[in-house]
């Protein structure tokens, strides 16, 4: 099999589309439902073509910022444009390069590592972003990471889907296997032109699940805002 450990297909997307404005189309395979395409361009979104669930969570943005898995930046530069004191990480090195390139605050670096002695008052998580947990049994570590990271009152946004609907028959039973793992673990591959990146664990989790994990480190969870299986939570101390 090739090794596609160092390739960054996201990344080279990202750089592709800032150098030439041509729309392009990053696919997205998995082990779990069939592929899918995301239009290179949809990441450098402005804030009018925004999903509500993502304009809502820039409303409730206050403070000092940490944008993790922040990508092209699509939030990142509508929250310093609101004034804003931000920061941005994310794993692929082609997103950094193009952020700071536009001189936004960036580390490559997965949250799981970023040691800092910086409080923020947001950390944010979109775009599914709890899904950089991997697998529901780190969910309760990389929520205690997020909170060490809080200042006093600060607040955790983040946006996922229950995605049960997924395995609903015509006459709404389930075919989930209950003995086998949580439901919303997926493996994921990104391919852009001839590049593929590595296979990655990626976490949807359902709301009700998420309030619980939370609980049990201490951190408040309300939803705060549903578009039919998605929404946005917001966790708090």
């Amino acid at each position: 099999m090739e090794d596609t450990s160092e390739n960054d297909p996201f990344g080279t997307a990202i750089l592709d589309f800032a150098a030439t404005q041509k729309p392009s189309i990053i696919r997205v395979s998995s082990d779990l439902c069939d592929d899918d395409e995301l239009p290179v361009e949809y990441l450098f979104r402005a804030h009018q073509n925004m999903p509500s669930v993502e304009k809502e969570a820039i409303e409730l943005c206050k403070g000092k910022i940490l944008d993790a898995g922040a990508g092209a930046g699509t939030h990142l530069k509508v929250l310093i444009e609101k004034g804003h004191d931000v920061y941005g990480l994310d794993v692929s090195p082609g997103a950094i390069k193009y952020l700071k390139s536009k001189k936004i605050p960036c580390e490559l670096i997965r949250l799981q590592e970023y040691n800092t002695q910086e409080k923020y008052d947001t950390v944010l998580l979109m775009m599914n972003g709890i899904g950089i947990s991997e697998k529901l049994s780190k969910l309760q570590d990389f929520l205690s990471k997020c909170k060490s990271l809080l200042a006093e009152n600060g607040q955790i946004l983040l946006d996922s889907t229950d995605i049960k609907y997924l395995y609903e028959e015509d006459d709404a039973s389930l075919w989930i296997d209950l003995n086998s793992s949580y439901y919303g673990e997926f493996q994921f591959q990104m391919h852009y032109k001839s590049e593929s990146g590595p296979m990655f664990n990626w976490l949807y989790i359902d709301f009700k699940t998420l309030k619980e994990h939370a609980g049990e480190i201490g951190l408040s969870c309300e939803q705060v805002f549903t578009d039919e299986y998605h929404y946005l939570a917001k966790l708090a101390k």
